[in-house]
């Protein structure tokens, strides 16, 4: 009973296959579909070849949600190079709630403003970086996910001492201000910090020493992450006027990046410059100086790698495979059915009538059993 019962699921199931097997003796091979398969073999092997490749590559995710955090600071990373000494200049930062930041953390070191030949080849290698930026903002998620390999993007030092004179100051380093809007500004004389007001004694800095030229080596806003280049990174401005402004006005999204490499808490930032010559005679009213006002967006972006799982790479992969055997084997059905009907329009190969068949069959006998001519009917010489 136990066989049997066996046997009648063994029957069962087997009538439920939906790959019923084909004979060898009932299938007929042919070249055209020999060609056929092994154009569909060389497609599947070069397309799931390139898939893999798509499977290992990994692509940024942008989320965006309301950035709740208001009390945290902002901290905000300096490196630039004003073309005076560091006696005549001063910055500090002012919020929008009148509150004086402490400029404490930043360093004034006397400098050299003219580069180097290796600095100069490194700021217009900087500067054709940002150019591109510019152009293709998708090269940004290149960066994300690479990060120049971790390599420095600060201003190589120099590789000597140089007798040249001290010409410029280097201000850097690094505050931290309030999640409100505000402007850092570099002008002349240093600030007073008072309860009562906001002052920089320039009284005792000649005029003709005026000279905002500047580079800014580097200007970023919360975590410093080696890799990142920033808007400014690599900035320089040259000016032959005394009484000249420079402003950039700045928008500070708060960004959270989330990549196989690193997890960081920082900030972009898009900047809009502008400047101009302070001639009060003209109506151009203002302080000589450089100026930056920042503002913080209410946004919070958060940036995270993705990567393709592998359950989706192998259906992709079966799709690939599967699709390209289908068509293939639907061209190569439609084409074989297409040149039937041609030759049965024309009466060609195996449809051509049975009459002309056997004539043809009839004359190929008739060539192939001539009889020949007896060598004694042929007449002798004399």
């Amino acid at each position: 009973m136990r066989r049997l019962s066996r046997k009648k699921a063994l029957s069962l199931v087997k009538e439920l296959d939906a790959f019923p097997k084909v004979s060898e003796s009932y299938v007929e091979t042919s070249a055209s579909g020999g060609t056929v398969s092994l154009i569909a073999f060389s497609a599947m092997a070069l397309l799931a070849f390139f898939e893999f490749f798509v499977y290992r590559d990994t692509w940024m995710k942008y989320e965006y949600a309301v950035d709740k955090d208001f009390s945290s600071k902002l901290k905000i990373n300096i490196d630039v190079t004003v073309a005076m000494k560091c006696q005549h200049v001063g910055a500090d930062i002012l919020d929008l709630a009148e509150t004086m930041i402490t400029s404490n953390g930043l360093q004034y070191e006397p400098a050299i403003f003219d580069l180097t030949p290796q600095q100069r080849l490194w700021q217009r290698t900087l500067a054709h970086i940002q150019g591109r930026l510019r152009e293709e903002h998708a090269l940004q998620e290149v960066l994300y996910k690479s990060l120049l390999k971790g390599g420095p993007t600060a201003l190589p030092p120099r590789e000597e001492a140089s007798i040249e004179p001290l010409n410029a100051c280097r201000i850097h380093g690094h505050v931290y201000v309030n999640k409100v809007a505000g402007n850092l500004h570099i002008t002349v004389g240093k600030p007073i910090h008072h309860p009562q007001g906001h002052a920089h004694i320039a009284a005792f800095v000649s005029h003709d020493s005026y000279n905002f030229s500047h580079r800014i080596d580097h200007l970023s806003f919360g975590e410093e992450i080696p890799g990142i280049i920033n808007p400014l990174d690599g900035t320089e401005k040259i000016t032959f006027n005394n009484n000249q402004m420079f402003q950039y006005f700045i928008t500070v999204v708060p960004t959270k990046l989330n990549t196989y490499k690193i997890s960081a808490d920082t900030h972009q930032f898009s900047v809009t410059e502008r400047e101009r010559v302070i001639n009060h005679a003209a109506g151009s009213h203002g302080v000589s100086g450089i100026f930056v006002k920042y503002d913080t967006s209410s946004l919070m972006v958060t940036v995270s790698e993705q990567h393709m799982p592998l359950w989706q790479f192998l259906v992709r992969l079966c799709g690939i495979i599967g699709g390209i055997f289908s068509t293939t084997g639907m061209l190569h059905g439609l084409v074989g059915f297409c040149f039937d009907v041609i030759c049965c329009r024309l009466k060609l190969g195996v449809y051509r009538p049975r009459e002309d068949v056997q004539l043809q069959n009839q004359m190929n006998n008739v060539n192939n059993h001539q009889t020949p001519l007896l060598a004694e009917n042929v007449p002798e010489e004399e």
